[in-house]
């Protein structure tokens, strides 16, 4: 459901609510759906009682304020923009009090008038060019004030999407995915539109403090107004209670914004029925619609159910705002109102009535009292709304400084790793003592007590079938998980003892999930070193050595050709003829409005992907000269090549390894198993057999009788 504004999911009170409680819950049909509202006395509608909850939270959240307002300040180059951004919005505030007391003039004029029959042109002048000076200045200053939004709110924003970026690089994987992260993220991240919390946090503190002043200075100008005027203060209080009632009048009429409530339909056709909407409308369906050939039949159940439903038909927002408009017109608010409502005017009656020769003075005056105090109530009530919101703000600011805090599911260790960068040219030892490991949510083993040992320099080859947990080795290694059971050695240390960064320094890894980024090929190739990324030269022999070099070449863009363009163009009114646009191909699904141009921007094959993702692989395991890689995996890193392309790439690792210690994973046997120095055969998260290619065939065990099928294929 969506609803128009802004909306609390829960308030901050202990307790429940069971919408079957009858005593304590009311039940309302809302056309295809039911409304279960918390019942609560009508007075509790007054505006600011359900807030005051909120002010106990400041407490603890006005400190990550400060600490918010600290980062602003380091801001230097925007202080001028802030202090003109906040005097704009003083001058503003004090506008219409300003205004009020040129009005408030008018009530001199009418008293001269009544008493000398004469009218002062010169103040009546003044007045009037003082009424349009006061628009000038507004429409002025609100047009610096728009200037100013941009820059200010612009920089904002970079300065704390830069603070979200690190909290979400500092992540681990298990850490990252945990599906109570990403919802504490994404509410870091939302500042409502196109704006940053930080922006939203003080425009609304801002906000606060400028509706105060103009509470105040209206409230001042007004009284010193009202002052030689009889019974003008008695007017002004009468119609300020009037104002208020309809404010009360108003909240009570949108209770849900702060109410206990809950919505739900039971109505199976209207399900049925929004399920066939989206049915037709996503894109994702679309093949096995058309495929099934279902549009007659969906087409004749859904008109079947539209008249079934009936004008029940709707989105619980748009029914539930036809009930309150068309509800009950009698309310304790309602009469209250009424009887406040004729105040002013009974009053000025009576007065009208004891001194006949006052008309006109009190008639003026009852005019600028009403139009007055309505503006005046309309403040009160903004500002008790802001207080509400500013707490929610707050809360939100206290989220975005939260998310660095979030702790790491594997936990870095303290011990540097090498201790000789000299000797880690020749490669590291490796040893998994009875590991076994589950992901996270599932009851299933991945690794089941495993065991192996691998010395210095050596060429270890993992074959199994896909699930087998060859993947989830290489994953150990790296530290994307920590074990569940059993220790992992590098150079005989636990790596839970060894500082994460230079763990993860000392290894390259080729994983068989790859992924490819949203930059250029170029810059996909130099990440797999980021210390000399900027190195053009070993970026090209990387590719070169990957095989990626020759179709890279070939591309328009070449190196500079993105694999997923992250900015997508925009476009419209395109006539259908057009299939291409900045050299890209237009997507024509959006029906209406403004369309996206696809983001690939390349035709790409699967064997030419996984090319780019190797080189990225050598542009650190073999490129480099940086003597802290000592232990190369590969993941699966012929999957998607052709024999000859997978014959090659093997040499070539052969070949440039040097004396590092490779760890390869992958279902399929040839020339590597036939070089490695041990070859772990896994089923089912078990190592069954372990050995030498001849120890394995001598044996006669699985290993052999799949090396012999997989042969048997060729002859």
């Amino acid at each position: 459901m969506k609803r128009r504004g802004k909306s609390r999911g829960a308030t901050r009170r202990k307790g429940t609510f069971d919408p079957d409680d009858t005593t304590r819950v009311k039940h309302t049909r809302v056309g295809v759906w039911d409304l279960y509202e918390e019942i609560t006395p009508e007075l509790q509608n007054i505006p600011g009682a359900s807030n005051y909850e909120r002010f106990l939270e400041w407490k603890r959240d006005l400190p990550y304020v400060w600490l918010m307002l600290k980062d602003i300040s380091s801001i230097r180059r925007c202080w001028p923009l802030f202090f003109s951004y906040f005097c704009v919005e003083f001058a503003l505030a004090l506008m219409p009090a300003m205004n009020l007391w040129f009005k408030g003039q008018l009530l001199t004029i009418v008293q001269r008038a009544v008493e000398t029959r004469t009218v002062d042109k010169n103040l009546l002048m003044q007045i009037t060019l003082g009424v349009i000076l006061c628009k000038l200045i507004m429409r002025l200053l609100r047009w610096v004030k728009l200037k100013l939004q941009w820059p200010l709110s612009s920089s904002l924003k970079q300065h704390f999407t830069t603070h979200l970026f690190e909290a979400r690089a500092r992540l681990d994987v298990p850490t990252f995915e945990n599906e109570a992260i990403q919802a504490q993220l994404e509410a870091a991240s939302t500042g409502g539109g196109h704006f940053s919390i930080a922006w939203g946090t003080f425009t609304m503190l801002l906000g606060v403090f400028t509706t105060a002043v103009q509470l105040i200075s209206q409230v001042s100008v007004l009284w010193h107004t009202l002052s030689s005027q009889m019974d003008g203060h008695l007017l002004a209080a009468v119609g300020l209670f009037q104002s208020l009632a309809e404010v009360v009048q108003w909240k009570s009429r949108g209770r849900l914004r702060d109410g206990v409530w809950a919505a739900t339909t039971k109505n199976h056709d209207y399900i049925k029925l929004q399920g066939l909407k989206r049915l037709v409308a996503f894109s994702e369906h679309r093949k096995e619609f058309v495929a099934g050939n279902m549009a007659q039949y969906t087409l004749a159940l859904f008109k079947h159910l539209a008249t079934k439903v009936g004008p029940n038909v709707g989105e619980f927002w748009e029914v539930y705002e036809n009930l309150i408009l068309h509800g009950s017109p009698i309310s304790v608010t309602w009469i209250f109102n009424a009887a406040l409502g004729e105040l002013p005017q009974i009053v000025f009656a009576l007065r009208a009535v004891q001194y006949p020769s006052s008309i006109p003075v009190s008639l003026t005056t009852l005019h600028l009292v009403s139009q007055s105090v309505n503006t005046f109530s309309h403040s009160v009530w903004r500002l008790i709304e802001q207080t509400g919101s500013i707490a929610d703000q707050i809360a939100s600011v206290r989220k975005l400084y939260d998310v660095m805090k979030i702790p790491n599911q594997v936990v870095d260790g303290t011990i540097p790793f090498p201790e000789d960068e000299q000797k880690i040219r020749h490669g590291v030892s490796l040893e998994f003592r009875h590991v076994s490991f589950k992901y996270p949510g599932s009851e299933e083993f991945a690794l089941h007590d495993i065991s192996f040992k691998l010395k210095q320099g050596q060429l270890c080859v993992i074959v199994g079938d896909n699930g087998s947990g060859k993947s989830t080795i290489l994953k150990l290694i790296v530290r994307l998980h920590d074990p569940t059971e059993g220790e992992i050695f590098v150079d005989g240390k636990d790596i839970r003892t060894l500082k994460l960064a230079d763990l993860r320094q000392a290894i390259s890894v080729l994983f068989q999930d790859y992924t490819h980024f949203p930059l250029t090929i170029r810059d996909n190739i130099a990440l797999g070193d980021p210390q000399h990324a900027e190195d053009e030269d070993r970026i090209r022999l990387a590719a070169r050595l990957g095989g990626s070099e020759d179709f890279i070449n070939k591309l328009p863009d070449g190196f500079d050709t993105y694999l997923d363009r992250p900015v997508k163009d925009l476009y419209g009114g395109l006539p259908e003829g057009t299939k291409t646009l900045f050299g890209r191909s237009v997507d024509y699904s959006a029906v209406r409005g403004a369309g996206e141009m696809s983001s690939k921007t390349h035709g790409l094959s699967g064997g030419q992907m996984q090319r780019l993702a190797v080189s990225r692989t050598f542009m650190r395991s073999v490129v480099s000269d940086d003597s802290r890689v000592g232990l190369l995996l590969f993941d699966e890193p012929s999957a998607s090549l052709d024999p000859i392309a997978e014959h090659d790439l093997f040499a070539r690792l052969r070949e440039l390894r040097g004396n590092k210690t490779m760890l390869f994973s992958s279902h399929r046997f040839g020339n590597l198993t036939r070089h490695a120095d041990l070859i772990l055969y896994m089923r089912s998260s078990h190592i069954i057999e372990t050995g030498t290619h001849d120890e394995l065939l001598k044996h006669q065990g699985d290993y052999a009788r799949i090396w012999n099928l997989q042969a048997q294929a060729f002859l």
